[in-house]
Order: C-alpha cells, then structure tokens, then sequence
C-alpha cells in the first residue's frame, strides 16, 4: 500500500528551461551564452552544488565568480525564475493525490533554490507544505540511493510504501536500488493511470 508519492520537480511539475536561464545569464553578465554553459554546467559546479558541497551564500559567490560577474541573490533568481514554467495538470494531480497520501517533492538542485523556492515555484508550497527537498540537503544526487533512503529518513516513510515519479530513467533506476516503488513520467495521463491502479485517486475526484 503506497502511503507516500515522491515527486520529481523539473520536467514533472514544472517545465525547466535551460537554454532560456543560461540566455538570461547571458544577458545580465555581458558574456556568451557558450561562456555560461562552460563556466557553470559543464564545469561540474552546478552539480557541486546539487551534492551539498556548498552552502547558498558559497554558491552564490562561486557562482558569480565563474561568470567573473558579482552576481546578485535577486539576478541569479530572476534567471532562474524566467527558466522555470509550472505545469497545471501535473500539479493539480499532485493536490488530488495529497487527499490520499503524504506528497513530497526531491529535486537535484542547491541550498539557494531551497531558500528561494517560495519565490522561483510559488505553486509548490500549498501542495506539499514543509515537504519540498532538494538534493544538497541530504549530500547526494539522484541517482544515488542514498538521496532517497535520506530524504525518505527525513519524511519517516518507508521504501516500499513510497512512490517515486520521475522523467529520468537512471534516476526512476536509483530510487529502485533504494528499494522504492517507482514510476517513469511521461505524462499526465501515464501517472493517473499508475496512481489509480494504486489507489491514490478518490472516484469522486476523477
């Protein structure tokens, strides 16, 4: 009996934009959009900063100094913020299935979004409340099991009566070597299906 759903936020809950943040990066930096992508994704530092190596304000700072650029709190988020477009059927599956079930939200991202997500995803937090995790929080990245035995350690769930639901295949992957139920997104309509097969959905809320 699933009593916990896991949700993926990046592609599942929302739309995450890459290209569009890296050109607002761009922009507010004066640099290419080739340097940004060198400088911050390809350098491994915004994975750095998913495994919790850095605090929020380290980040922010390395951050900017990768740009070579004395970025500020507000800049970073706003580029960030333009990137991000939440996904209304998604998240009304997401407060549907709350009624049943506890919902949680695992995102691969760094302690700034934590501090920031009331701003970058408004939506989120009258669904999940207090439940919205990022990977740093617990010093490893999906697919690494121990992102989820953690952050399910956190929420006082248990493996087997938790579903995990992700767009990634080697992170849906992980989450089975932890021992979770899980479920690979593509779609709305593919993750009602799974969820009233486990009877996560209400008929009176169909």
């Amino acid at each position: 009996m699933i009593a916990t759903v896991l949700f993926d936020m990046n592609d599942v809950l929302c739309r995450y934009d890459r290209a569009k943040r890296i050109a607002a990066l761009a922009r507010v930096c004066d640099r290419t959009p080739a340097f940004v992508e060198a400088a911050i994704f390809a350098s491994g530092f915004e994975d750095s900063g998913d495994a919790g190596a850095l605090d929020a304000d380290a980040y922010l700072a390395g951050f900017g100094e990768r740009l070579s650029f004395p970025l500020t709190r507000a800049q970073w988020a706003a580029a960030l913020a333009d990137a991000i477009t939440p996904l209304a059927p998604a998240l009304a599956l997401a407060e549907r299935v709350a009624r049943e079930a506890e919902v949680a939200v695992l995102t691969n991202n760094n302690l700034l979004v934590r501090a920031e997500i009331d701003a970058l995803f408004p939506e989120l937090r009258p669904i999940f409340a207090d439940k919205i995790f990022v990977s740093a929080e617990f010093a490893a990245r999906k697919p690494d099991p121990e992102a989820y035995i953690r952050c399910l350690a956190r929420l006082g769930a248990a493996a087997q009566a938790t579903l995990f639901v992700d767009d990634s295949a080697k992170n849906v992957a992980g989450a089975e070597q932890a021992g979770l139920e899980t479920h690979l997104y593509r779609g709305v309509d593919g993750l009602t299906e799974a969820l009233r097969r486990e009877g996560l959905l209400s008929a009176h809320c169909s």
